[in-house]
């Protein structure tokens, strides 16, 4: 992550006095410009210096201002090239490989942000055959600035989608660039610009946040230097003498069980699951495991891949004493490959190292724990042994700073605004769940403030609605995920807004689900109505619209019904619950009855309240069209 002073090194390198032509980063070689509008190419040279271009056939001219910059505007141009501009002045500068195309910022948090790289399992054929040179990724540098809109990037280049290339393009963005290029035939370019983690409050302007009064305060007390640097600090040596301390106590260190084999002092648990379900509790600290596997002859001699779910918080991990992999933290799924000549026939001893800084550590359950070598897969499941290698207080919490209010549009975003894109594909809504309400104002002023920032009162958002996650729940419940998928319903009624329904693609135990083919595909359809004017398509699952009572039972109403409702699994229709004016909800019996459906309770006389797919998990909720898109969660209350 680039510090605060990146936008002032920016600042000063840019309008330098040499007299050398500069383009910002997104300039540059095999860059993707929107076709259909007015562009504008900008960037710096010496003071007062005339820069001609020449782009085909025609000649464009300008002279930078006092300070050295300068900028051109060309005419609307259709799809296609690849085309070469080249710049004079001082000095010649060639831009080449340049396409026109539909340009899309990709924006958000780490389900936006998370790679091919990630998901390489799931989708080892899409990723073979990445080899396109019509959709192209620019990815923005993570960084942030609290003090100056940014000018350019600190690094960032345009690449086209190859079977290497491609493990860092945002899986999202990628299959919905797939999808669009499919339909339209036109080059697509990816400006991927999100963080992990991020709110949204960290993605508005300065200008937009004064509405919010305790975020405004906040971002102004971090244009402290000082502040951010004794944070900073004093973030890095608490978390440096805590690990310090974990590796000077660990018994497993110091008496090197990596090598050694477990006696009968180690006790026996079942992976994947959590210690804390064990007698050692929620311990945390160090806890070692280890697993004798039976290697047959046909695995040996050959490349191995190691697959062990995910782990809680941190792993490292070891085969007959080697050094095979290591994960810092709990959320990337646990891939390791090692070469040939570790694995041996017969007995081999696997050992992990996990360290937990807080919480229930341990493997997380319902994913693969293989290993694997040429077509032989062994499944690690089942007892292992385990001991504890040194008991800790919780890890001290970080404070993160990246993620205040305005610093990631002030470094990601602002540097965009002179470059005409299509429309915002925006993954985003985790970090803020603990606030819904607040949320949907944030979102409501994002928007708008994206929408000036580029000068397009009608800039195309394309929203991606939270998931399912977390445990499923076997009685109706309150839920944050559930408020917050409504507010995202909400914003999804503004003008040249629509939203993917995600429903189905979520997993339990895992933020970041690796389905994200039909995100981009459930995307593109969005795309494919508001964008492309393909008005006759069904690019949404059932929307609620109204309700009326009849006897005690509720008559739904739903808009985007396609070619008709029905309960995609052809069982009964599930996870609708009525209340009365106590608000106390119950499950509900339900049917489909045309282009409507029919909840009922008999022991609910006059239900006031519904609600669907209502929960952290809706597990299982299957309200679909007929086209295969899910209905979107809703409650409501009858009047």
């Amino acid at each position: 992550m680039k510090s605060k002073l990146l936008c002032f090194f920016l600042m000063v390198t840019g309008f330098s006095v040499t007299a050398q032509i500069r383009f910002p980063r997104l300039i540059s070689d095999g860059m993707i410009l929107q076709r259909g509008d007015t562009i504008k190419i900008w960037g710096w040279a010496g003071a007062k210096e005339y820069i001609g271009l020449k782009f085909g056939h025609k000649s464009y001219s300008t002279q930078a201002n006092t300070k050295g910059e300068w900028e051109l505007k060309l005419p609307p141009h259709k799809a296609g090239g690849p085309y070469e501009m080249v710049f004079t002045g001082t000095n010649t500068v060639t831009v080449k490989d340049i396409l026109f195309g539909d340009v899309w910022l990709c924006s958000g948090q780490s389900n936006m942000e998370l790679p091919m790289s990630r998901v390489i399992d799931k989708y080892p054929g899409v990723i073979a055959a990445a080899n396109n040179k019509n959709i192209r990724q620019f990815l923005v540098p993570d960084e942030y600035d609290f003090k100056t809109q940014c000018k350019d990037f600190s690094s960032g280049t345009w690449a086209s989608a190859s079977p290497e290339s491609v493990l860092d393009f945002s899986a999202v963005a990628y299959f919905f660039a797939l999808d669009i290029y499919q339909k339209q035939q036109v080059p697509i370019g990816i400006i991927n610009a999100a963080l992990g983690g991020s709110p949204a409050q960290s993605w508005m302007s300065e200008n937009a946040i004064r509405s919010f009064d305790d975020l405004y305060k906040e971002t102004q007390r971090f244009k402290n230097d000082d502040l951010i640097r004794q944070i900073e600090a004093a973030d890095q040596e608490a978390s440096e003498n805590w690990r310090k301390t974990v590796n000077s106590n660990d018994e497993g260190l110091k008496n090197n069980w990596r090598a050694t084999k477990a006696d009968h002092t180690w006790l026996s648990m079942n992976v994947p699951g959590y210690w804390s379900n064990e007698s050692l509790g929620k311990l945390n600290g160090v806890v070692w495991f280890k697993k004798e596997i039976d290697v047959p002859s046909a695995m040996v001699g050959q490349p191995a891949k190691l697959l062990l779910g995910r782990i809680v918080d941190a792993d490292s991990v070891f085969i007959n004493g080697y050094f095979v992999g290591s994960t810092s933290y709990q959320y990337p799924p646990r891939r390791y490959l090692f070469k040939e000549g570790i694995l041996k026939k017969g007995k081999n001893e696997l050992t992990v190292r996990v360290i937990n800084s807080g919480g229930n550590g341990g493997f997380v359950t319902d994913k693969n724990y293989e290993l694997i070598a040429g077509k032989d897969t062994l499944n690690l499941a089942g007892k292992w042994k385990y001991k504890p290698g040194t008991k800790m207080e919780p890890a001290p919490s970080q404070t993160f700073i990246r993620w205040k209010p305005v610093g990631l549009y002030n470094a990601m975003i602002a540097p965009l605004q002179h470059y005409q894109i299509k429309g915002v594909l925006w993954y985003q809504g985790e970090a803020n769940t603990y606030n819904p309400e607040e949320y949907g104002q944030l979102m409501q002023g994002l928007i708008a403030d994206w929408r000036n920032t580029w000068k397009k009162s009608k800039l195309p958002f394309l929203l991606v609605q939270l998931p399912e996650y977390m445990e499923a729940r076997d009685t109706p419940s309150e839920s944050k995920w559930a408020e917050l998928r409504a507010v995202q319903q909400a914003l999804a009624k503004l003008p040249d807004v629509a939203m993917a329904v995600t429903l189905g693609l979520g997993e339990w135990n895992d933020i970041h689900p690796l389905d994200k083919a039909n995100v981009g595909h459930r995307l593109a359809l969005q795309a494919e109505r508001l964008v492309y004017d393909h008005t006759r398509i069904v690019s949404s699952g059932p929307v609620f619209r109204s309700v009326t009572t009849d006897k005690g039972k509720l008559i739904l109403s739903f808009d985007d019904t396609g070619s008709g409702l029905v309960a995609k699994d052809g069982q009964e229709l599930n996870y609708f619950a009525i209340a009365g004016a106590d608000k106390k909800y119950s499950w509900a019996k339900a049917s489909i009855n045309g282009k409507k459906v029919i909840v009922w309770n008999s022991t609910i006389a006059n239900p006031k309240y519904v609600r669907y797919a209502w929960a952290d998990n809706p597990e299982g909720a299957n309200l679909f069209n007929r086209e295969g898109l899910p209905a979107s969660p809703f409650e409501a209350e009858i009047k």
